[in-house]
C-alpha cells in the first residue's frame, strides 16, 4: 500500500456511500471528491444524510481533472459511483483497485438506464417479496437495496487490495440490480427448484413459521420456533396461562400440520400475545429460550440494553454539537469500535491535493488466480447468515470446508418446512436452499458430540487461516473453543463468530432469527404504510445483511494479517449488522416512521399497477425536469406547468392528482413497456419482478450471465445465483455445486489434517465419521 494505511478515493453516489462509511469504520482513510456546491447529501434531510454517510472521511474539491488524476495517483482504491465513470482518467494507474458501481453494471442493454433504490428494489426482486398478497409492493425502508450495493463494493474494495497483493490493480463492476437478485433468500431458488413463485407473503414468513404479531402496545416478531423443543416450550407456556386452545390435542404435535392449519395456530398464538406489553412479552419468551423480539423504531435504539453494553454507538461531531448516530457493523480491528467520527467542512483537506506521495507498486508477480486462492475456511455455520458470508468468501476462490455435525443438523438440509425440491423432502442432499448458500464448497461430517470429534475438529482448526461460526454464544465455549483456546491451537486464526447478539452484554444468550433480528433492529418497524399500518421484513433480509457483512469482516481481517501477522476474533453480533443499515433513521429521531414507497424529498415515487394480474411499475422523479419528462411520456404534458404539480412539494400535496394520471397511464401497459417509455427519457422505472421474471426475462442479468447452471451429483442440473462482483483480472465464479454430505470426509482429513487412511477407517467405525 502506498501509505501506512490504504487511500481509498470516493466519488461518491448513493450507491457508493455506505462503501465509504464502512472503509471508514475498518480504518481505512476516505477522501470524499466534493463538487463547488458542495455533495448532494449536505442539502438531504437537513444535513443528517451527509453527517451519516460521510462522517470520518476527509473532504476535497478538485479545480481539474488533473487535480483529480494528481489524488488518484496517490490512492489504493477508487469508489467510482460517477455517472459516466472514470476510466479515462486513471489510464496507466496500475496499482488502482477501480471499483465501479452503478444501478445496473457495466456489461448489458440497461447499463445506461437510471436507477434508484427503488427502481432497483424493483427490477433485482426485493419488492416482489414485502408486502401482502392482495396489495402493492412494498419497498424496505433505509435504502436497502443501495446499502446491499455498498457492502458489497466494500467487499469489492478489500478483495481487490488483496488481490493486489500477486499482482496489478483492477476495474472491478458491481451492479446494484445483481447485488440485490443475490439477496432474496428463496425468493428465486422456489422458482429454480419448485417451479414455483411464492405470493407476497404479508406478515408471516413463507417457509418457517414465524411472522409479525400484535402486543398490547405495539407489534412483536416471533412465532413457533423451527425445533421441537420450541414447540413444545411455547405450548407450555400457553398450558400454564390458560391460553393454548385446542393446541394440547396430540394432532398439533406433527409439524406438517401445524404447518397445513398456520392460520389458526397463529391465531391462537396472536389472542395470546395481544395481552402482553411488547417489551414484557419478548423478556418472558426469551427467558423459555423461544426466539421473540419487540418491534422497535430506530428512535428506540439506544433504550436498547444489548446495545449499548456493547457501546455500538457512534458520537459524531458537527460544527453545531455533537450527535449520536449508529454504529459500525462489527468492532475492527482486534475489538476495537469506532467511537467518535468528525463531518468534515467543504474542502477541509484540500491540502491533500498537492501531496506528492508515492502511487501503489504493483507486485512484480501477476496471477489471475481469485482473490482468496490459497486461503482455508473451516465452515461451521449453518441455516443462512454464515452460510451466505462463507459462500461470498468461497465463489471468490477461498477453500470452504464445511463442517457438518450429525448432532447439529442443518435444517436446511433435513427441515421438510425450508427443503426446495422436485423431488421429495426427505433427501438431505436435494434441497435447493442449501445447495445455493453452500456451492463451492466441501463437506465433512463429523460427530462433535464425541471427544474424538473435537478432537479432530482442533486438528482441522490448527490448519487453518478462517473459522467462521453463527452459533450462540455459548456453544464454541461448551465445546472447550473458546478464542482463547482457538489461538493456543492456532495463533494466526482468524475467528469470525456470528450470534445473533454477540458473545457480550445482557441479551447474549438471547434466541435469534432474521425476522426477530429485524425487529429488535428498528427494520421491521419501519416496513409499513405507516405508524398504524406495520407489515414488516419477513424474508431473511437481516440474515444476508449479516452474512455480506461477516464476509466483509473476514476479509478486512486477512489484510489486517497480512500487514501485522496477527490473527483476531470478530465478535459479530447480527443485531449491529442489522442496525447499521439502518441509515439515517437514528439521526432522525421519533419523527421517522413507516412511510411506504415514498420518499422524503422527490415527488411522485411509488409503485403502480400495470396490465396483467400483479404487475407493478416503480417510478422515481428525482427532480422537476424528469417530471416534465413524466408528463410527456404519459400524454398529459399540461401538468409540467400547472400550479398544483410543478414543484415536488405541490406533488407531494396532490397525491391524488398525481397518482391518479400516472396510475390511468400505466393501467394500460405492460410494466416492461411502460419503464421502457420512462427510460427512454430519463426516467428512472423499472418493473417489479419476482423470481420467474429474474431468471426468464430479465435481459439485464441475462447479459451479466448472472444465472449458472451447475451439474450436483445428486439434485442434478440447476441454475445458481451468480456472484454480483466481477474483478476483471482475477474473478470469482460458481466452480462447482454444492457438496453431498460428508462427501469429501476423507480427502480433507488426508489433505489438511494428513490423516492416514487406517486413522479415517478407526473414526468411521468409531461414529465418529460418516
Amino acid at each position: 500500500m502506498s501509505g501506512s494505511v490504504a487511500r481509498v478515493v470516493e466519488l461518491s453516489s448513493p450507491f457508493t456511500r455506505f462503501a465509504g462509511r464502512l472503509l471508514v469504520g475498518l480504518g481505512y482513510e476516505v477522501v470524499l471528491v466534493e463538487p463547488p456546491e458542495g455533495d448532494a447529501t449536505r442539502r438531504e434531510l437537513g444535513g443528517d444524510a451527509f453527517v451519516h454517510w460521510h462522517a470520518g472521511k476527509r473532504s476535497v474539491v478538485p479545480a481539474s481533472p488533473e487535480e483529480l488524476r494528481a489524488l488518484l495517483a496517490t490512492a489504493d482504491v477508487l469508489l467510482d459511483g460517477s455517472p459516466g465513470g472514470a476510466e479515462e482518467i486513471v489510464t496507466g494507474l496500475d496499482g488502482l483497485v477501480h471499483v465501479r458501481v452503478t444501478p445496473f453494471g457495466l456489461l448489458g442493454p440497461r447499463t445506461d438506464w437510471q436507477g434508484t433504490d427503488l427502481v432497483v428494489a424493483a427490477l433485482g426482486g426485493m419488492l416482489a417479496q414485502v408486502g401482502d398478497p392482495d396489495g402493492p409492493p412494498l419497498r424496505l425502508p433505509e435504502q436497502q437495496a443501495e446499502q446491499l450495493a455498498g457492502v458489497n463494493a466494500a467487499i469489492a474494495a478489500l478483495l481487490g487490495l488483496r488481490a493486489r497483493r500477486t499482482g496489478t490493480g483492477q476495474l472491478v463492476d458491481v451492479s446494484a440490480q445483481a447485488c440485490v437478485a443475490a439477496a432474496l433468500e428463496a425468493g428465486t431458488l422456489a422458482y429454480l427448484h419448485e417451479d414455483r413463485v411464492p405470493p407476497r407473503p404479508g406478515s408471516v414468513h413463507p417457509l418457517v413459521p414465524h411472522g409479525l404479531f400484535r402486543s398490547a402496545d405495539g407489534y412483536l416478531g416471533g412465532g413457533l420456533g423451527g425445533s421441537p423443543r420450541m414447540w413444545d416450550a411455547l405450548l407450555d407456556w400457553l398450558r400454564e396461562e390458560n391460553a393454548a386452545a385446542d393446541l394440547t390435542e396430540p394432532r398439533w404435535q406433527d409439524p406438517v400440520e401445524r404447518k397445513k392449519h398456520q392460520e389458526h395456530v397463529f391465531k391462537v398464538v396472536q389472542d395470546f400475545v395481544g395481552m402482553w406489553p411488547k417489551a414484557e412479552f419478548a423478556e418472558r419468551a426469551q427467558a423459555r429460550k423461544l426466539p421473540w423480539a419487540a418491534v422497535d423504531l430506530p428512535h428506540e435504539l439506544p433504550d436498547n440494553p444489548q446495545l449499548t453494553a456493547r457501546d455500538f454507538f457512534t458520537r459524531v461531531r458537527t460544527p453545531e454539537g455533537e450527535r449520536t448516530d449508529l454504529g459500525f457493523p462489527f468492532a475492527f480491528p482486534e475489538g476495537h469500535r469506532v467511537r467518535e467520527l468528525d463531518v468534515p467542512a467543504l474542502g477541509a483537506d484540500q491540502q491533500m491535493l498537492a501531496e506528492r506521495r508515492p502511487g501503489p507498486t504493483p507486485a512484480v508477480v501477476n496471477t489471475k488466480a481469485p482473490a482468496l486462492h490459497g486461503i482455508r475456511v473451516l465452515d461451521l455455520t449453518w441455516v443462512l447468515a454464515g452460510p451466505y458470508c462463507t459462500k461470498v468468501l468461497a465463489d471468490h476462490g477461498a477453500d470452504v470446508i464445511k463442517v457438518e455435525s450429525m448432532g447439529r443438523p442443518d435444517p436446511t438440509r433435513f427441515a421438510p418446512f425450508m427443503h426446495l425440491s422436485r423431488g421429495p423432502h426427505t433427501d438431505p442432499n436435494t434441497n435447493g436452499y442449501f445447495n445455493e448458500v453452500n456451492r463451492n464448497k466441501r463437506s465433512i461430517a463429523l460427530d462433535t458430540r464425541t471427544d474424538e470429534g473435537v478432537a479432530v475438529l482442533r486438528e482441522l482448526i490448527a490448519h487453518a487461516d478462517v473459522l467462521v461460526e453463527n452459533f450462540s454464544s455459548t456453544v464454541m465455549r461448551k465445546l472447550g473453543l473458546g478464542y482463547e483456546e482457538l489461538t493456543r491451537i492456532n495463533p494466526d486464526l482468524v475467528y469470525v463468530s456470528m450470534s445473533g447478539m454477540g458473545h457480550t452484554g445482557p441479551r447474549n444468550g438471547w434466541v435469534s432469527y432474521a425476522d426477530t433480528v429485524s425487529a429488535s433492529a428498528g427494520l421491521t418497524g419501519l416496513t409499513g404504510w405507516g405508524p398504524d399500518d406495520v407489515v414488516g421484513v419477513i424474508y431473511g433480509h437481516g440474515d444476508i445483511v449479516a452474512g455480506l457483512q461477516a464476509a466483509l469482516a473476514t476479509v478486512a481481517a486477512l489484510e489486517h494479517r497480512a500487514v501485522t501477522g496477527r490473527g483476531q476474533h470478530i465478535d459479530l453480533s447480527q443485531l449491529e449488522a442489522t442496525a447499521a443499515h439502518m441509515g439515517t433513521s437514528l439521526l432522525g429521531g421519533p419523527a421517522v416512521t413507516p412511510s411506504g414507497n415514498t420518499h422524503p424529498s422527490w415527488s411522485p415515487q411509488g409503485v403502480y399497477r400495470c396490465l396483467g394480474a400483479d404487475r407493478w411499475l416503480a417510478v422515481s422523479v428525482r427532480d422537476d425536469s424528469e417530471w416534465a419528462a413524466l408528463c410527456e411520456v404519459i400524454g398529459r404534458p399540461e401538468l409540467a406547468t400547472d400550479e398544483r404539480t410543478f414543484t415536488a412539494e405541490a406533488r407531494r400535496c396532490s397525491t391524488a392528482l398525481v397518482d391518479s394520471a400516472l396510475g390511468e397511464w400505466t393501467r394500460t401497459l405492460p410494466a416492461d413497456v411502460a419503464a421502457e417509455e420512462l427510460q427512454a427519457r430519463g426516467v428512472p422505472a423499472g418493473a417489479v419482478q419476482d423470481g420467474r421474471e429474474l431468471v426468464e426475462h430479465d435481459p439485464q442479468l441475462r447479459a451479466r450471465g448472472f444465472y449458472v447452471r451447475k451439474e450436483h451429483p445428486v439434485a442434478g442440473a440447476f441454475l445458481h445465483e451468480g456472484v454480483p462482483i466481477r474483478l476483471t483480472r482475477t474473478p470469482g465464479g460458481i466452480r462447482a455445486a454444492a457438496p453431498v454430505l460428508g462427501a469429501d470426509t476423507d480427502a480433507v482429513l488426508s489433505e489438511v489434517a494428513g490423516f492416514s487412511t487406517e486413522r479415517v477407517q478407526r473414526l468411521r467405525e468409531a461414529g465418529v465419521l460418516r
